[in-house]
């Protein structure tokens, strides 16, 4: 797997706190990690769990994590973050990595502060992911599935040992007396040091109480985007707890994985399940015939356009035409096959990143007085050197030459596969494809720029 490009920074809500907060990969899409317990940001890279996990992720997706106030990178010795103001500490992050409309994600009971936000401000994130939710810490009559009070006392008294080894020894001892075990060889020595190196046994004490008042259940109902939540199959009380919480959020999907234990060997299948949801796909290894989203782009009335200003005129429109669709097209990822006439036929391996292209190329033209009409298809292309032929490769441009002005047409293949993407479509009705069997519905992309 190819390293991440890792940058750091401070976020600086409003009070004037610092938030530490590192962004890896640069992908199409920003998953935003929000960690359960305090830590450390450089440090959860380094885990065998939780650094897994980050690195497939960065994979295909640009990652943001950061340190909540209080702990690790963050600014120390101030007022412990409440939900709410996690909630704001967060936004913060997003404005000062640029990032608008990210999946959130969160583990236990973390997923609590990315609930909160989606049902506070319903237009910031494209999805959730939820991974074992927890949606309050503290077991209730009316929610068994939470920790015990004797788990509190515990929890304080572990406090003690904060930064240590047999903090490390209790810790695991007392999770695989429940259903949290942790398999394979754990460094204590490596736990220890990213405890303490996240706070202070004083503020780990104060953050599990905070914890163990959090409770969502009200604002769930609210949470209407996408969300996907994961858990081990094996864990039957977490199970439980995720079909009540997937009951409560209209757009939820709850995915059960193998096994009941964490491990470093299982977050690749975790983190495929997430690149399926948020519609990123693998790369497709090089064949004569690979899956492939095609898109297709031409200038409109271009021959009106250079009657009326010339050739010399508008060989410098076109030329700044070319550069911009290449800086698009290598902004997300595509290929450039061939131009032809006045337009582009470039391939990707996802079907969303195919998508904001188009969408980014369609505006950025507009500064040169031009519109553009594109379409996207996804199908089985045959590799000609570097060209691609066949029937995906003419229903694209059939789809193409049927969009307007400014306009993005996509097949009902492409619809499907960037569920949970955040990009939302409109019926464009059902058409013919000229010299392509059966009638195709297609779909028009609205609005898609304001997602990246």
């Amino acid at each position: 797997m190819t390293a991440a490009r890792s940058t750091f920074g401070y976020a600086l809500p409003e009070d004037g706190v610092y938030i530490g907060y590192r962004v890896d990969g640069d992908g199409p899409i920003d998953i935003v990690f929000q960690p359960d317990w305090p830590g450390h940001i450089d440090m959860e890279w380094q885990s065998p769990i939780g650094g897994t996990l980050l690195r497939e992720l960065s994979s295909f997706a640009r990652v943001i994590t950061h340190d909540h106030r209080g702990v690790g990178l963050s600014s120390r010795n101030v007022d412990l973050p409440t939900l709410e103001t996690r909630v704001s500490d967060l936004r913060s992050v997003l404005v000062a990595t640029g990032s608008r409309h990210p999946v959130l994600m969160g583990v236990f009971a973390s997923g609590a502060v990315n609930a909160l936000l989606a049902a506070t401000h319903p237009h910031i994130p494209r999805a959730l992911v939820w991974f074992e939710p927890s949606a309050r810490y503290s077991a209730a009559p009316d929610y068994p599935w939470g920790r015990p009070d004797e788990d509190r006392e515990l929890e304080r008294q572990f406090s003690a040992l904060w930064g240590t080894v047999e903090y490390e020894k209790a810790f695991l001892e007392d999770e695989a007396s429940k259903e949290n075990p942790f398999s394979g060889e754990i460094d204590l020595v490596r736990e220890a040091m990213q405890s303490r190196s996240a706070c202070t046994p004083d503020v780990a004490a104060q953050l599990a109480d905070i914890w163990y008042e959090i409770d969502v259940r009200a604002v769930l109902a609210a949470v209407q985007v996408p969300a996907l939540l994961l858990v081990h199959e094996g864990r039957s009380t977490t199970v439980e707890a995720a079909r009540y919480i997937a009951s409560q959020m209209p757009a939820a999907q709850l995915r059960t994985m193998p096994g009941r234990n964490w491990t470093g060997e299982e977050t690749p299948q975790w983190a495929d399940a997430v690149r399926e949801f948020v519609g990123v796909e693998h790369p497709h290894a090089s064949f004569d015939t690979v899956l492939a989203t095609v898109l297709f782009t031409d200038i409109v009335a271009s021959t009106e356009r250079e009657a009326a200003i010339g050739d010399r005129a508008w060989r410098g429109i076109r030329q700044e035409h070319d550069r911009v669709i290449r800086a698009e097209l290598s902004r997300f990822g595509g290929r450039e096959i061939k131009t032809m006439g006045d337009g582009f036929l470039a391939t990707f391996d996802g079907p969303a990143r195919a998508v904001y292209s188009a969408q980014a190329i369609v505006d950025r033209v507009r500064t040169l007085e031009l519109e553009v009409r594109a379409g996207v298809h996804t199908g089985e292309v045959e590799l000609d050197g570097d060209d691609v032929r066949g029937l995906a490769v003419a229903i694209g441009s059939r789809v193409g030459a049927l969009a307007g002005p400014s306009e993005v047409l996509v097949t009902q293949t492409v619809k499907d596969l960037v569920a949970g993407s955040g990009l939302s479509f409109e019926d464009a009705g059902e058409h013919e494809l000229k010299g392509v069997p059966d009638r195709w519905k297609l779909y028009r992309v609205m609005a898609a720029s304001d997602k990246v």
